[in-house]
């Protein structure tokens, strides 16, 4: 089985309502389609939502690379390799991992259905049977954000993960709003997206924050800022996770070395997809740090990718992929049984796509064939 032909299609998705964080609003979710056909006719899906506060990578950019470069570099290429077809992406292009990760998601897709077993066979087997899903709270005033967490708790949610970052002292009163109106039997998880810049500010957060029981803290200081995650591991009791801190090998063995955090996030836009999230896991789980997969705010299609690593790996203690939740229309049709997730037994990524939703959302797209 050869890789015949790709067809890339720039689209928007609708959301339910704006997505805000540190720093950005989102008032629809910008993403890259990947279709991937075989010669023997089947048929792949893959997703790349680009990110350049995280990555570098921009939509437009990201629809220029898997159409110049990467999509013409796997043209012929047998699917199932996914070590030969990353070795492959990365001599053609240093870095990119969003739009890697569209080809790799894509592969996995094709090489699923083509076996007739689910994706995360592919990864190791199914490790896990369901996870909770956690309610993401979008930065707001700190009575709105503690009233849509009532309101959520009355859905089922038991946990919640809290976009934070603008203004810490504001922040501080958003985390202590939630925590008193959802009591003290309800996860939170805090999210700073690198709002709060440094390990000083952090700390000086976060010692207001002690009677809050956090679940755990997520990337406070900036990306690269390795040696401050450091600092605030060491000086609160709060877990710390890694997440725009983590890309992929290099900066999980520096984590590692330096017992920077408890725990990672990985996402398949920043590391490349789902054959190097596997390898982050692998990582994670003999380092004796939990992992979590997260989320760019994928479709349908690049959340199931993301599940299906995480269903699969011992390592992985949470998942954090509710994109399909927040749009108002999605090109596929993954089922969440809120609050928990349970993967079916379907090939592939187990999910169908709808193409007319996918003509529909579409700006613009590109095909490429092999000569």
């Amino acid at each position: 089985m050869k890789i015949k032909e790709i067809e890339i299609f720039a689209i928007r998705l609708p959301l339910h309502e704006p997505f805000v964080i540190s720093y950005a609003t989102y008032e629809d979710m910008p993403s890259i389609i990947v279709k991937l056909t075989t010669d023997t006719g089947i048929v792949g899906y893959g997703e790349a939502v680009a990110d350049d506060h995280v990555t570098g990578e921009s939509w437009e950019g990201t629809f220029a690379v898997l159409r110049h470069t990467l999509a013409p570099a796997v043209i012929g290429l047998d699917p199932s390799e996914f070590g030969r077809l990353h070795e492959k992406m990365d001599k053609e292009i240093y870095g990119v991992p969003t739009a890697k990760a569209a080809i790799d998601i894509a592969c996995f897709d094709a090489v699923g259905k083509n076996l007739g077993i689910p994706a995360y066979q592919l990864l190791g087997g199914r490790y896990h049977s369901e996870f909770p899903i956690t309610h993401v709270l979008s930065i707001g005033k700190p009575e709105a954000m503690a009233e849509e967490a009532a309101h959520r708790m009355e859905a089922g949610y038991t946990s919640f993960k809290m976009k934070v970052g603008t203004d810490a002292s504001e922040d501080v009163k958003r985390i202590q709003a939630v925590r008193k109106r959802v009591g003290d039997e309800v996860a939170i998880r805090v999210d700073v997206n690198q709002g709060w810049v440094n390990s000083s500010t952090t700390l000086q957060a976060m010692k207001k924050l002690e009677a809050c029981h956090l679940d755990w803290l997520e990337q406070p200081v900036k990306a690269d800022d390795i040696d401050g995650l450091v600092e605030v591991k060491s000086k609160s009791a709060t877990p710390l996770m890694a997440d725009e801190g983590l890309r992929g090998v290099r900066e999980m063995r520096e984590i590692i070395a330096k017992r920077a955090a408890d725990k990672v996030n990985i996402k398949l836009m920043k590391c490349g997809g789902m054959y190097p999230a596997m390898k982050l896991a692998h990582m994670a789980e003999m380092a004796g740090i939990d992992c979590q997969v997260g989320s760019m705010v994928e479709s349908s299609i690049g959340s199931a990718a993301g599940f299906h690593v995480a269903f699969s790996q011992k390592s992985m203690s949470s998942v954090e992929l509710t994109g399909p939740l927040k749009f108002s229309k999605d090109v596929g049709n993954l089922t969440y049984d809120v609050p928990y997730i349970r993967l079916n037994e379907k090939p592939g990524l187990g999910i169908d796509i709808d193409e007319s939703v996918l003509a529909e959302l579409t700006v613009f797209s590109e095909k490429v064939v092999s000569v």
